[in-house]
């Protein structure tokens, strides 16, 4: 199990890599500023979607 730090850690630097420095900035700036809510986010992404029909998209994306 990693530590609170080596998870923060590993998400900054996956940020970093895939936006860049300004706008990884800017990403972090929009979450503290929102108040964003990940559960309630997670629960309103795909209200129409079961596990199972997203597991299937999902594995048909990726053998593609």
């Amino acid at each position: 199990m990693k530590t609170d730090s080596e998870i923060m850690n590993t998400g900054f630097e996956s940020i970093f890599s895939s936006l860049g420095m300004v706008d990884a900035e800017r990403f972090i700036a929009l979450l503290k500023r929102d108040k964003f809510d990940y559960t309630q986010w997670q629960r309103e992404l795909w209200p129409d979607e079961t596990v199972e029909s997203l597991s299937e998209k999902a594995q048909q994306a990726w053998d593609k």
